[in-house]
């Protein structure tokens, strides 16, 4: 059964919208083959089939968690602008 212009009307004021007549006419025209799509989609037989959330299993996409080395205390040192008793100062950013 198609959509009726009331029916598209009623839709487009609930989504806050203004239509034309002109685009009244194409959206219920629009809507209809969506729904009638969604129809189609109802009436298969899925009994069986387990339900998922996509169609490929994604799996675990995450690399291993392996440590490695990081910098020396003495390159930290030398990458920094100011060093204050064996920490790194730097500019205020904050105001007070």
């Amino acid at each position: 059964m198609p959509l009726s212009k009331k029916e598209v009307e009623a839709i487009a004021h609930l989504s806050r919208l203004s239509l034309t007549e002109a685009e009244l006419d194409r959206f219920a025209a629009q809507l209809d083959a969506i729904l009638g799509y969604v129809d189609a989609l109802n009436k298969l037989d899925l009994s069986g089939l387990e339900p998922t959330t996509h169609a490929v299993s994604p799996g675990n996409r995450f690399r291993e968690d392996v440590a490695k080395p990081g910098l020396s205390r003495a390159d930290v040192a030398s990458l920094a602008p100011e060093l204050k008793a064996d920490a790194i100062r730097v500019p205020r950013i904050l105001e007070e």
